[in-house]
């Protein structure tokens, strides 16, 4: 027999369906993702960390779960939300079903549902705290817990999903650069896709310092994709900046494209709702090309569209913007001389899962480190 299950939305609105994962009780900010495919990257990317996510598309579970498509070594998100679980998963790789593996992580679930609702809900109120529970089904018992809930903002998270010790990717055939890429929340398959370019990447703690950083003698420096409220990470802005006034080829993604604007003097801010899908449309200014990106952000960068920005290290401009509305969705720092120096985007180029229309970033920082750019 199926489980009661009770969602509630810290403004009050309470949604009742059935239990999916493990039971209990799950807080955290409530946001939605379109992706109709990639669930499993999805649950195991660290920067969905503290967020109940809501998949709208309305059948989720049909692949199960495999052994390969985890971006990291475990499931991240707080809680998750579905209209219409697979009832029998059929994919010749997998292993086991999603049901499954949400008990076996213990990740607190409903199913059931109007998820349509609840998205048209957060598109117009905002992504806000939220509580999912199988023990509390009266709404205003379950609310009181909800507001005594940290919000995102101000939030300082990279610490909690970084790795503990730094690791080795070793380039794949023919070595070419040596980079120390910053693990504020990195998905597996970004170093994967450095390897495949011949880059040998040293993951570091977030908590790295430039000595240890300077130790591995990068070509260059990444900064990864990881949740929480940009404004809080000082750490790794400082170190930014250190590197920058050195001339230390970046690249950075997603959270390393927040990072990056706050080493330039620039602010952030949080959306209203973000950006969290694999459709997003996004034009690269340089070239007027336009991509279809995967995301997954809820603060963005707030810098000038249409002027440049001076700064200590040399001129900054917005390099790629939303087509949806007009966030900054990538920036750039160039010398006097008109040489990019780093870039960074909001977007994943990685595409785990996604569309692989921004590849050709990885190949850009392969030119940054060989002087071309």
């Amino acid at each position: 027999m199926s489980q009661p299950a009770l969602l509630v939305l810290e403004d009050g609105r309470a949604f009742a369906g059935t239990s999916y994962g493990a039971t209990g009780e799950t807080f955290g900010e409530a946001v939605f993702t379109t992706g109709m495919t990639g669930y499993q990257e999805t649950l195991t990317d660290p920067s969905y960390h503290r967020q109940i996510v809501t998949q709208t598309a309305p059948h989720i579970g049909n692949t199960g779960i495999n052994d390969e498509d985890d971006e990291s070594q475990k499931i991240w998100v707080s809680g998750y939300v579905v209209r219409d679980p697979a009832r029998v998963p059929s994919n010749w790789r997998a292993k086991r079903s999603l049901d499954d593996q949400l008990k076996a992580q213990n990740i607190v679930g409903i199913s059931g549902i109007d998820t349509r609702a609840l998205t048209r809900h957060l598109r117009e109120r905002g992504a806000m705290r939220a509580g999912i529970s199988t023990e509390i089904l009266d709404p205003a018992a379950l609310l009181a817990k909800v507001l005594e809930q940290p919000a995102m903002a101000g939030a300082d998270l990279a610490d909690e999903v970084t790795t503990p010790e730094s690791y080795l990717v070793p380039a794949e055939g023919e070595k070419r650069f040596t980079v120390v890429a910053l693990d504020l929340g990195i998905k597996s398959m970004t170093p994967k896709r450095m390897a495949e370019r011949g880059i040998e990447v040293h993951v570091l703690p977030a908590t790295a310092s430039l000595d240890e950083v300077l130790a591995v003698k990068p070509d260059g420096i990444f900064m990864s994709n990881g949740p929480g409220d940009p404004e809080t990470t000082e750490h790794p802005t400082t170190l930014l900046k250190e590197l920058l006034q050195r001339g230390t080829p970046y690249f950075g993604i997603c959270f390393g494209n927040q990072v990056f604007g706050r080493a330039l003097g620039l602010g952030t801010f949080k959306l209203k709702y973000g950006h969290r899908g694999i459709n997003q449309p996004v034009l690269d200014r340089a070239t007027g090309k336009v991509e279809i990106t995967a995301q997954n952000h809820g603060f963005a960068v707030d810098a000038p569209l249409d002027s440049v920005v001076e700064t200590p290290y040399g001129i900054a401009e917005v390099s790629h913007i939303s087509l949806n509305d007009n966030v900054v969705e990538g920036l750039k720092l160039t010398g006097r001389d008109g040489r990019v120096l780093a870039f960074s985007v909001q977007y994943h180029p990685e595409a785990a899962a996604g569309p692989h229309d921004s590849a050709y970033l990885f190949d850009r920082f392969v030119e940054l480190m060989e002087g071309r750019a």
